[in-house]
């Protein structure tokens, strides 16, 4: 079994070998890869960035330094017609080299390909989503080598909710604040600190590396353009320089709209400006729209949160429904739904949140919200060996916990939306296959001992929204979701099943 290979953008790659002070996270992605056996490698294309360089001392240095690393030579043959059938247009130099990336990990001669750049990030998912989960943000890199081949326990970033006044106004947290924002100081102490104001922050080893600011408004004092009575502004989202990815800033974004919809707002809304973009990537992934500019030059972004029911349209995606109005998701005509049996051990592993606090509405409120590991992002990863095939995306998928020694024992606790389903034939496989979402370690990965034989399935899905209570097996049983003994396997539900689950629980929103 060869050893895992990361391949890593120029933009990394400067960020690693620049003169000026690197910063934390670029040196830990060399650092925790270097611990594990993990190999880095650049690609020849990057050599193509490199010498478009017009400072000709920063490229003859770059020239010199990238020879530290393992170079990933082209393919022989590959052109720009076959590149942009698969990635999309090409229009500048830049794009090619990106494409030509995206193609050595689509061939598997990597695992992972680590960038900064946004773009990339967008180019990856519009070929598809299994590849776009092998893109990592260089923090989501670091995140994922230390939760895969850690070997002690190893301290997860949490969210927590706090009063603003408990923050320490030093906090690194605010530099970038207080550039862009020259009033900030003042403005944090009046109308943060007094009143008292409500935050959600990421915890990370003791330091704050993500925080949410909110504030309740009514349509008579909004920046929002959306109609709604009840509105809810995000005065700030922001998540630390070192730690920018895409984890703990879905991470936070999941936090805002779970209560959202739990507190019945119309509108959620927040400013940002253009130059935010991974920000901006992950808002427009789930449903905000850009309105306007303010005058001094930030983005509106907001999103509307319905409680009616979610219509499906003839020829769309239900997946990309769910998506753009997440948290809600379709049910019913058209939609297929599944039970999926979960050992104690996996749905501890994939849904964190409910080992470590017990009592948890399907969206919490404030009160509700205590520590959260990582693993509680929206995008998730299911690896199994059951023999069904899930074809459809957007089919709801209901987590039966089978019996366990910690409550919920023997019950669906939780709704996922389907996104795709893939084979894993190889251990390689199994770890790129998972991605970027996977919660499971390597020694996990290879303990399934995956192969041509008896290959496992990998399941991405978003996660939805946990049942308080959960649905149990004496209402599954009488209400005839479930004959007789639970599913060892998953079960396809039929329509008066789905209705059934659907009906003892309370979503927020109609289905």
């Amino acid at each position: 079994m060869s050893a895992p290979k990361y391949l890593i953008d120029t933009n990394v790659f400067i960020g690693l070998e620049d003169h000026a002070e690197v910063v934390p996270v670029f040196a830990a992605l060399q650092q925790e890869a270097a611990r594990y056996g993990v190999g880095i490698c650049v690609h020849a294309a990057s050599v193509d960035d490199i010498q478009r360089d017009k400072d000709v001392a920063r490229r003859r240095v770059s020239l010199s330094k990238i020879q530290k690393f393992p170079v990933i030579a082209r393919v022989i043959g590959l052109d720009k017609v076959t590149l942009e059938a698969r990635y999309g247009a090409l229009r500048k130099p830049n794009d090619i080299v990106d494409a030509t990336l995206l193609h050595a990990l689509d061939i598997g001669v990597v695992d992972f390909l680590v960038t900064q750049d946004q773009g990339l990030h967008d180019r990856a998912l519009r070929a598809s989503a299994a590849l776009a989960s092998r893109v990592l943000h260089v923090a989501d890199a670091v995140s994922l080598l230390r939760s895969t081949y850690a070997t002690v326990n190893v301290s997860l970033p949490a969210v927590r909710e706090v009063d603003a006044h408990t923050i320490p106004i030093d906090d690194p947290i605010f530099a970038s604040l207080r550039a862009d924002y020259p009033l900030f100081d003042a403005w944090w102490r009046d109308k943060c600190v007094r009143p008292m104001r409500k935050c959600w922050v990421v915890l990370d080893e003791g330091r704050i590396a993500g925080l949410v600011v909110r504030k309740d408004e009514g349509p008579s004092d909004t920046d929002a353009r959306l109609p709604g009575g009840k509105i809810l502004k995000v005065c700030t989202f922001k998540v630390r320089t070192e730690s920018r990815g895409v984890k703990l800033g879905e991470l936070l974004l999941k936090q805002v709209l779970w209560y959202a919809q739990s507190n019945k707002h119309d509108v959620v809304y927040l400013t940002t400006y253009s130059s935010q973009t991974t920000l901006i990537g992950l808002l427009e992934y789930y449903g905000f729209a850009y309105t306007y500019d303010k005058p001094n030059g930030e983005r509106v972004y907001e999103k509307a949160l319905p409680r009616e029911k979610l219509e499906v349209t003839d020829g769309g995606s239900l997946f990309d429904l769910a998506r753009l109005n997440y948290p809600r998701f379709a049910a019913g005509a058209g939609v297929d739904a599944y039970a999926i049996p979960i050992k104690e051990d996996f749905h501890r592993v994939l849904f964190p949140e409910l080992f470590e606090q017990s009592q948890m509405n399907l969206f919490p409120t404030s009160a509700d919200i205590g520590l959260h590991r990582p693993g509680n992002t929206i995008r998730k990863v299911y690896l199994c060996r059951a023999q069904a095939w899930i074809a459809k995306p957007g089919a709801l998928l209901f987590f039966y916990k089978g019996k366990a020694a910690l409550p919920p024992s023997q019950a669906i606790t939780t709704v996922g939306v389907f996104e795709e389903m893939t084979l894993a034939r190889s251990t390689e496989d199994l770890r790129r296959l998972a991605g970027g979402r996977s919660v499971y370690t390597d020694a996990q990965l290879t303990r399934m001992d995956a192969s041509a034989d008896r290959p496992v399935k990998v399941i991405n899905f978003l996660l939805a929204g946990h049942f308080e209570p959960p649905v149990g097996l004496a209402a599954l049983k009488r209400d005839k979701v479930f004959a007789g003994h639970p599913p060892q396997s998953i079960m396809h539900l039929e329509p008066h099943q789905l209705a059934s689950v659907l009906k003892q629980v309370d979503l927020g929103f109609a289905v």
